[in-house]
């Protein structure tokens, strides 16, 4: 693979960062609506964590975008150590860090060229950075779904620009070495290693093989 410079990678998604965060909010919520009562404590193709964790962890990462941005006190735990157990509603948890982040996204103007990210690349060209968040949404939608027996709500149009997102180059943190967004992430561990062989050559597996998930589950 190679990766889509960052030039690029700004053309391509400033006319629709918006609604891809739309989509993948929506993907988020609707997701999350469909899980029974009795679902909640599944395996997710995240492998170290069930359904509730997951979405603890993608709530978790909304309110730490919406913070960067100026909304909200983010997260309240560790979403990368999330508990299995919530005090509330599992609706109510998404739809109010949804709310935050997209307050906070709505208080970017168009013509702004970076915004500070929760990620350890810190600053990020803005449609980069939006669809950075979005992705996030849009991949845990799909662990929930797939975890649940949901539809994928994910579409290639939709993988497509998640895609070029992960794969901007970008000085990377702590090198300064140029390499895909992803992938000093990938080291931290918020991915696993490519799946390799498993796609179809669609967009939504090569995403999904992309972000260590196996596109075929």
């Amino acid at each position: 693979m190679n990766a889509t410079s960052a030039t690029s990678a700004i053309a391509t998604l400033s006319p629709v960062w918006r609604d891809v965060l739309a989509d993948s909010y929506r993907a988020l919520t609707t997701v999350v609506a469909g899980v029974r009562d009795d679902q909640w404590q599944l395996p997710t193709p995240c492998s170290e964590w069930n359904v509730t964790q997951v979405l603890q962890h993608a709530a978790g990462d909304q309110l730490g975008f919406a913070a960067s941005l100026g909304i909200g006190n983010g997260p309240s735990d560790n979403p990368f150590a999330p508990s299995g157990h919530l005090d509330g509603a599992p609706q109510a948890l998404v739809e109010d860090a949804v709310e935050q982040v997209a307050a906070a996204w709505a208080t970017v103007a168009d013509d702004t060229a970076t915004v500070p990210t929760p990620l350890p690349h810190g600053a990020l060209a803005t449609p980069v950075a939006a669809v950075m968040c979005a992705l996030d949404a849009a991949v845990h939608a799909w662990d929930i779904a797939i975890a649940t027996g949901q539809p994928s709500p994910l579409t290639d149009e939709l993988a497509g620009h998640l895609l070029t997102a992960a794969r901007t180059a970008h000085p990377a943190p702590g090198s300064g070495e140029e390499a895909e967004i992803v992938e000093p992430l990938r080291q931290w561990g918020a991915y696993a290693a490519v799946v390799e062989g498993k796609s179809d050559g669609s967009a939504v597996a090569e995403l999904l093989s992309y972000l260590g998930r196996d596109p075929r589950m």
